[in-house]
């Protein structure tokens, strides 16, 4: 069991995980930007480290101030909630070779499901079901066309690497 977890998120989701250590004994470290010095979560868990500015990319997504921050908080784990930085293999690498756990997935899972036709073919395998669709890149126009028409409108389109939703489009039909 570990004895204290550094949540490397804020608001609701960090609220949640503090309340699940304290169900399990563990004490927790919270991270903060300027923006949240104040926040619910900051007070709430056993300790709190100041990353950075408020712009998220200059905090929570820069992964030297929270490993500076698990460091120096003594954490033997990192829980990243979502989004931020929890779906970024270079920040669960960062965590193996600080020996500081990642509650999550290792980093090559992070990278074979963060691209999504990688991810199918590895779920396939698997024999998990998936939705009707190609197997693999679409190619071309006309590839896409003929894997439309043999599954039926309205096809949802999306760009292999387009994590959070980016990159989705829906065709309702041919044109």
């Amino acid at each position: 069991m570990f004895k204290k977890i550094l949540i490397a998120n804020r608001g609701e989701i960090a609220i949640r995980i503090i309340r699940a250590c304290r169900e399990l004994g563990i004490k927790t470290a919270a991270v903060f930007s300027e923006a949240d010095r104040e926040a619910l979560h900051v007070r709430m868990a056993d300790e709190a480290h100041y990353i950075g500015p408020a712009p998220s990319h200059q905090s929570y997504l820069s992964v030297p101030a929270i490993i500076t921050a698990a460091t120096a908080s003594g954490a033997d784990a990192i829980h990243p909630g979502y989004g931020f930085l929890a779906e970024n293999p270079f920040f669960a690498e960062a965590c193996r070779q600080w020996n500081i756990t990642f509650i999550g997935p290792n980093p090559e899972a992070i990278r074979k499901m963060g691209m999504k036709d990688a991810a199918k073919a590895l779920m396939k395998k698997a024999g998990v079901p998936t939705i009707p669709g190609s197997d693999g890149v679409v190619q071309s126009e006309d590839e896409a066309l003929a894997v439309a028409e043999e599954i039926g409108y309205p096809v949802m389109v999306k760009a292999t690497a387009g994590g959070g939703g980016r990159g989705i489009r829906v065709a309702r039909n041919p044109e």
